[in-house]
């Protein structure tokens, strides 16, 4: 298992387009991946659900935990890494 903490640039958080993004590079690879905003004790939601990376809520500028298990657990976190740090005019480049 492997976990990453990520600060989010996109000015809408987690929302709209970031979260599209960030649901489809997670369904892109072969792993298990769970996310939390970093600075609570909120349980690990699925990553692959736009409703349950919608629903947490989480803005620009916040932290947020990933935990990754399965075959390409590290690249995973790579490109999910990658889009939460994108600014959101970027993305469609990313």
């Amino acid at each position: 298992m492997s976990e990453r903490i990520v600060t989010v640039v996109p000015e809408a958080g987690l929302h709209a387009r970031p979260a599209a993004k960030f649901v489809e590079t997670v369904n892109e690879h072969e792993a298990d991946v769970r996310v939390a905003p970093a600075d609570g004790d909120d349980d690990l939601v699925a990553a692959g659900s736009m409703i349950a990376i919608t629903s947490l809520g989480v803005e620009s500028g916040d932290g947020v935990r990933i935990v990754a298990e399965g075959e390409d657990a590290h690249e995973a976190l790579d490109a999910l890494e990658t889009v939460l740090t994108t600014p959101e005019d970027e993305l469609t480049n990313a």
